[in-house]
């Protein structure tokens, strides 16, 4: 059971103690531990349950690393569905979708269909540029707050396009995320690999570039790790090895969460407030209270290999426009993710998409890293049918969410914590154009 820690009075002046509001975090992902963060900074009593044993070591653990501000197009625009089409039937496509006899699965591929409308992807995008720009302004804040250090590096993204057609587009992209407040410029096939002298050996072959500035990258899981430690100093408690096995509700509210510890025992963790920041997990978690969230996971790999040669391998960081796949120089360590996967809860790693990606980093950057030495990874990133994350309060009294953001959760971490924050505190959030959820 979570403790209440009451002020003490002061010595001169004693006054009526005060006691906080007490939040229960579910998840210790990067969404959770940041939601922790900004919660205990804003005067919350604050505690963190989990499965695992420490922090990130599910969908935060391997992500590509890039904080990617200039890409907010969700996956879900009008040029999705005969890209998938044409990327039908292959093992080592992009986007592979694995159907199963299950409704929630059709629904959402239905729903994500809709979302490609013109009218909802400009929505879409204008709602989660708002949140990312958002978003990179209270990372770097937060750096500077604490020294957290995570192999970050500040070198921007380059967009690379290896067909004509592609990189035609380009350039209203950047005229698009100006609008934004997002800088960006189209770069010729020279100026890519003056940006990124590693890629000289894929020159022949680059259409063009779009390169911003403004982004970063950075080990996610290092980061959610040492901040998850800042805030426990902070008096943040966390419950690791602990289950969550239901939410217990009366009379329309949250009145406690079912949790079975490391030995099996039985037991409850009470609040005044809980927040779901369950990735893929929080909608079966939800379901038996009436609630519906439209998420589903969506299956990412990537590989993290140590750099063999460091002038070989990029500090740019790098996104393939055309196979969906990124690259970000994490210290001495090379990190490439992509490709997505509808394929309900599975998390075995498929070898043949794990050797696309392999391939990919042999292809465009041969020799900077030892792919003898790769260490795979597959996670279940919980995407909402139009990218856009569910943050703010369930129509279930008590209950909050800050979950659902897809492939940018990394991107959009302590923009939504601190927007949450904001929530819970009675306060609107400074982010423009955005849906946060208002329960009844």
């Amino acid at each position: 059971m979570i403790t209440v820690r009451r002020a003490s009075p002061q010595r001169r002046r004693p006054q009526k103690s005060i006691t906080p509001m007490r939040v229960l975090v579910l998840g210790a992902g990067v969404t959770g531990v940041t939601t922790a963060w900004y919660l205990a900074r804003a005067g919350f009593e604050v505690s963190v349950v989990d499965r695992e044993p420490q922090a990130a070591l599910e969908t935060s653990r391997a992500n590509g690393g890039q904080i990617s501000i200039s890409h907010p197009e969700p996956w879900a625009n009008p040029g999705a569905p005969l890209t998938a089409l044409r990327w039908l039937g292959r093992e080592d496509a992009p986007l592979l979708f694995r159907p199963h006899a299950d409704s929630a699965q059709w629904r959402w591929a239905f729903a994500f269909l809709r979302e490609c409308l013109p009218g909802r992807t400009r929505r879409n995008t204008a709602a989660i540029a708002s949140l990312a720009v958002h978003s990179g302004r209270m990372l770097r804040a937060l750096r500077a707050d604490t020294g957290l250090a995570y192999d970050h590096l500040e070198r921007g993204i380059l967009h690379l396009f290896f067909t004509p057609a592609e990189f035609a587009h380009a350039r209203g992209r950047v005229d698009e995320l100006a609008e934004y407040g997002i800088l960006a410029r189209a770069c010729d096939a020279d100026e890519c690999v003056a940006l990124e002298p590693a890629l000289a050996g894929a020159r022949p072959q680059i259409a063009g570039g779009l390169y911003a500035p403004g982004d970063e990258s950075g080990d996610a899981c290092r980061f959610t790790q040492a901040l998850a430690r800042r805030a426990e100093e902070a008096g943040v408690r966390f419950h690791y090895d602990t289950t969550i096995t239901g939410l217990s509700c009366t009379h329309g509210a949250i009145d406690a969460v079912a949790v079975r510890d490391a030995q099996g025992r039985a037991g409850a963790l009470i609040a005044d407030a809980y927040v779901v920041c369950l990735g893929s997990y929080g909608r079966a978690l939800v379901a038996p209270l009436g609630e519906t969230l439209p998420i589903y996971p969506v299956k990412g790999y990537s590989i993290t290999a140590p750099v063999a040669d460091p002038a070989r391998a990029p500090s740019v960081s790098i996104t393939d426009e055309s196979r969906r796949i990124v690259c970000s120089r994490l210290g001495d360590r090379l990190r490439v993710a992509g490709t997505a996967e509808l394929n309900g809860f599975d998390t075995r790693i498929n070898a043949t998409r794990c050797q696309a990606i392999l391939d990919w980093v042999e292809a465009r950057f041969p020799g900077a890293a030892d792919l003898t030495r790769a260490e795979p990874w597959t996670g279940l990133r919980p995407a909402t049918p139009g990218n856009i994350p569910l943050i703010g309060r369930s129509r279930i009294s008590r209950l909050w969410y800050n979950t659902g953001h897809g492939t940018l959760g990394w991107t959009l971490a302590c923009g939504s914590a601190s927007a949450l924050a904001d929530l819970m505190s009675g306060r609107r959030p400074p982010v423009e154009h955005f849906p946060f959820l208002a329960g009844r």
